[in-house]
């Protein structure tokens, strides 16, 4: 089976704990077309065997001809200086069908970051995300415009002490909402910062944005009934970060 991309990564984001593996799963050709899933597995740490099964899918961005490939990963850990790789077999089916999606090696890396480090993701399991968008400490005459979805809920709006406020509501059919901040200028100091106060529910977020001329700064939402409060990135101390070298089908 051909991938939608024509260069697919694979990004496992593995937390480990007395034998028990889960995580996340990103499949992409940027930060802007990926799919992500959850995964669950096993680590043998005598023979350094680690099974990966990829389930649910929580988010994803990809072309409408695309199909999405839930996984199955056979993998043996080894390391070589400071080289750590697994390397072993993919198989999968198409999501929601049992239509085969082939099987193929597959050798992994150990990298520093990963890919979407700066793209906050949170989980929210309310029908309201209220956001509260503040100037970063001092005003400087900073605007913005605000997207939603690539739909704009707030064009060139100038950031002060008093909040500029959006509320997005949650459609149960669409779990997946981006919001992009995008610099309408740099004020007098720059590059154009905010606080993004995020209320959904009985939980509150506060994160410092930053965006340009060149890059806007994004934040996603996803959601979940019952959503665990972590944010993207956030992991049981135990925790490898993989990439996939070379081509993998599907997604």
């Amino acid at each position: 089976m051909v991938g939608c991309f024509p260069n697919n990564n694979i990004e496992l984001q593995i937390s480990i704990k007395e034998g028990a593996v889960t995580g996340d799963s990103y499949h992409y050709q940027d930060i802007n077309n990926y799919v992500k899933k959850k995964f669950r597995g096993a680590f043998d740490p005598v023979q350094k065997k680690l099974t990966v099964h990829e389930g649910m899918v929580t988010t994803y961005n990809i072309p409408k001809n695309c199909v999405i490939c839930v996984k199955n990963f056979e993998l043996v850990y080894s390391r070589k200086g400071n080289i750590e790789t697994l390397q072993g077999y993919w198989g999968g089916h198409v999501i929601n069908t049992p239509a085969d999606c082939g099987i193929g090696p597959i050798i992994l890396t150990r990298i520093k970051e990963s890919a979407f480090k700066d793209i906050p993701e949170i989980k929210v399991d309310t029908g309201a995300i209220r956001l509260e968008f503040y100037d970063n400490a001092q005003i400087d005459g900073d605007s913005i415009t605000v997207k939603v979805n690539n739909r704009v809920v707030l064009s060139h709006q100038r950031l002060g002490i008093e909040p500029l406020t959006h509320v997005i509501q949650v459609d149960f059919t669409n779990t997946f909402y981006e919001v992009e901040m995008v610099a309408e200028n740099l004020g007098s100091i720059p590059p154009n910062t905010a606080i993004l106060v995020v209320i959904a529910g009985k939980k509150t977020y506060r994160l410092s944005l930053s965006s340009s001329e060149e890059k806007s700064a994004r934040v996603r939402f996803v959601y979940e009934p019952d959503a665990d409060s972590r944010t993207a990135g956030q992991y049981a101390p135990l925790q490898i970060i993989t990439k996939a070298k070379g081509d993998v089908s599907g997604l």
